[in-house]
């Protein structure tokens, strides 16, 4: 069996192998220099030192080739490690890279919904908050609405007429404090006018200075400007403002419309 089919000899790094070639090298290079040297046995066997020192060379030269492998290898080993290492960078950088750019796109895609989500809620308060403005100002409109119609509903409705007109009087003169009943206004105009608003004296002592008594009361201008009461029309042929202008000057000559029985 060869050296080369030996358990023991496949066990071998490379180097050991070069190392182990090259001794079997030089020692088959030495055996080849004693074959060759003239002479007999004997001088063969008497000179050692000279073969010793035949061989030597090829020993030497067989290391050196192993000592060149050995480094060829090893070389070899680092560059292949470099390269290991570089591409192992270079997976790990690809790798971060990747990861951060899977993490920013997560990121923006957060701050997108979350952006999103405060639009809508934006929105959605807004909607809210027009509503309630609108239901709150339907709200108004109809209580404003309410009142009206409660303010409508509490006015009196007065007749166009003489009874009418008395009690209408009456209501405002109250609101005034002007002191005054119905009979009493009633019993002075029929006695000055007859009932009729449009009544005007052109003969009496005021017709003659150029201020005729008119109305209802038969009230002259002046009076009629000086004891106008705010609210009514300023007409004096108005029949309620002339019975109330009437009766606020009665009560601040004779106390009340119902002390006067004559001419005023």
């Amino acid at each position: 069996m060869s050296a080369s089919r030996t358990p023991a000899f496949r066990r071998l790094n490379l180097s050991r192998k070069a190392t182990i070639v090259a001794t079997m090298g030089a020692i088959g290079a030495g055996s080849l220099a004693l074959a060759v040297v003239p002479g007999n046995d004997s001088a063969a066997a008497a000179s050692p030192a000279h073969s010793t020192v035949a061989s030597a060379p090829a020993a030497w030269t067989g290391s050196e080739q192993a000592t060149a492998l050995h480094a060829s290898i090893a070389k070899q080993q680092i560059t292949a490690q470099s390269a290991a290492k570089a591409q192992a960078a270079a997976f790990t950088k690809a790798a971060n890279k990747a990861k951060d750019e899977k993490a920013a796109k997560a990121h923006a895609a957060a701050e997108a919904k979350a952006k999103a989500a405060a639009k809508a809620k934006a929105a959605k308060e807004a909607k809210a908050a027009a509503k309630k403005a609108a239901a709150a100002k339907a709200a108004k409109a109809h209580e404003a609405k309410a009142a009206a119609g409660r303010s409508a509903a509490r006015k009196p409705v007065y007749a166009n007429n003489l009874n009418g007109w008395i009690h209408e009087s009456l209501a405002i003169m109250k609101k005034h404090h002007i002191p005054g009943s119905y009979n009493g206004i009633y019993r002075n105009v029929m006695r000055e006018s007859s009932g009729n608003p449009k009544a005007i004296n052109l003969w009496d002592i005021n017709a003659q200075k150029g201020i005729p008594s008119k109305g209802l009361l038969q009230v002259i201008p002046p009076t009629f400007k000086t004891y106008h009461v705010a609210g009514t029309p300023d007409n004096i042929y108005n029949p309620v403002s002339n019975i109330v202008a009437a009766c606020n000057y009665a009560a601040d000559k004779y106390g009340s419309m119902d002390n006067v029985d004559s001419a005023y």
